[in-house]
């Protein structure tokens, strides 16, 4: 069946293959993600910040040096913890070991959380978005990106190689896909935009802007590459606030 939630970042040849790709400077996650996430985050100054699915807690690094008060993050994946405890040793950082469906969330305490890449992982993201709800404080934001729902469509297409083109098929079951990723099998599930549009009107958010990382001409080193990365949809951006002010 596939690896499921942050299971295959605990396989060696996988993590050392996935953090050598994910940390080029020409990563689309680089490029076109974290422009678009950072132009909704905005100023962090003096913000309590929780991170869904760090990974190796470089995002963190950045978000403190940015001069958020505290940052605090949860991952499943053993590696991952330890690479982001090791990368945030010297900081204002707290890093917990827990899958996202377990963890307990705190009640009223963050300014800001986000989460990059992660929820299209997860199969019940209901319990999630009504816990992130009540983690937030009064005038708290919930921020995040998911893989576009272009991509996690096809259930043919997430078997093969190298994209040339993309089949956009089933895009309305809402299930589970077995992707072949960095020469794994993961299990990733799909959702359209309406759907998570309304998993998180249904959590008590109001969506108040929304992307999909459309790319930047500066931000690449050749045309073709620019050209070809205009051609789909990579990721789907969302930023929220509380609907009812408790």
């Amino acid at each position: 069946m596939g690896y499921k939630g942050s299971t295959v970042y605990d396989n060696e040849e996988f993590n050392r293959n996935y953090i050598a790709r994910r940390n080029r400077k020409e990563s689309p996650n680089n490029i076109m993600e974290y422009p678009a996430l950072m132009r909704f985050i905005g100023d962090v100054k003096g913000s309590e910040i929780l991170d869904l699915g760090c990974g190796d807690g470089l995002f963190g690094l950045d978000l403190l040096e940015a001069g958020c008060k505290g940052y605090e993050a949860v991952d499943g994946s053993d590696k991952m913890v330890e690479a982001a405890r090791e990368n945030l040793s010297n900081q204002s950082a707290s890093i917990h070991h827990a899958p996202l469906e377990n963890w307990n969330f705190p009640t009223n305490r963050y300014d800001l959380i986000t989460s990059r890449l992660v929820f299209h992982y997860i199969e019940d993201l209901s319990g999630i978005f009504e816990r992130v709800y009540q983690a937030l404080r009064a005038d708290g934001r919930f921020i995040f990106s998911v893989q576009h729902p272009v991509l996690t469509a096809s259930k043919h297409g997430a078997l093969e190689g190298k994209r040339t083109s993309w089949n956009v098929d089933h895009y309305f079951d809402l299930d589970g896909r077995v992707e072949n990723w960095i020469d794994k099998e993961v299990v990733k599930y799909h959702r359209t935009i309406e759907e998570y549009f309304r998993l998180l009107t249904g959590a008590g958010f109001q969506i108040k802007n929304l992307s999909e990382c459309p790319p930047e001409r500066e931000n690449f080193k050749t045309e073709e590459e620019f050209e070809r990365r205009k051609r789909i949809p990579l990721f789907l951006l969302f930023s929220c606030c509380l609907e009812n002010i408790r």
